[in-house]
């Protein structure tokens, strides 16, 4: 009776593991879609011309920042999730209506491979240069990437008298 009862403990585990995965894949896109849209109204809310204010000299601009954030999606996006590196460097665009287009591709390109995942996906390892990685911590890390520079974004709009939209994270 024990056998069967650590068997049945077992399998329900192995299905709640399963379902787990899946849920942080629909997780991952609800809150990376939110993720975009509040990124993208704060890129809405700055002026086109405070676009290259910094706070400081040692700071990215406004569009500096942008376009790190940019950056950073599409490089780990093409070089872990498509395994296609990026040869050449893609220039950013300067104007506001531009940088948001480009903004909002890129979060929907990788919304797209997201949702193409397969749970085990997930768990593959790549060989990330601060060390090995699963798909999953690679996700987490680039939408926390993401939420710091926005924070950042935030500072900006405030220290230009600008309110920035109401967060949109739930």
């Amino acid at each position: 009776m024990k056998k069967i009862a650590f068997l049945l403990i077992l399998l329900f585990s192995s299905f709640n593991t399963f379902s787990q995965d899946s849920d942080y894949i629909n997780a991952f896109l609800k809150k990376w879609d939110n993720s975009r849209d509040y990124l993208l109204e704060i890129a809405k809310a700055m002026p086109e011309e405070k676009y290259s204010y910094k706070p400081t000299e040692r700071q990215m601009s406004f569009s500096q920042q942008l376009a790190h954030i940019n950056r950073n999606m599409t490089w780990i996006h093409s070089d872990y999730f498509l395994e296609k590196k990026i040869s050449e460097k893609r220039s950013f665009p300067e104007s506001k209506e531009e940088i948001i287009a480009r903004l909002t591709e890129s979060f929907d390109k990788i919304s797209e491979s997201v949702s193409s995942l397969d749970e085990k996906d997930l768990k593959v390892k790549a060989d990330f240069f601060s060390g090995e990685m699963s798909k999953m911590q690679l996700l987490n890390l680039m939408q926390d990437h993401v939420s710091h520079h926005r924070g950042q974004l935030i500072v900006y709009l405030n220290l230009n008298s600008i309110e920035p939209p109401a967060y949109r994270g739930w």
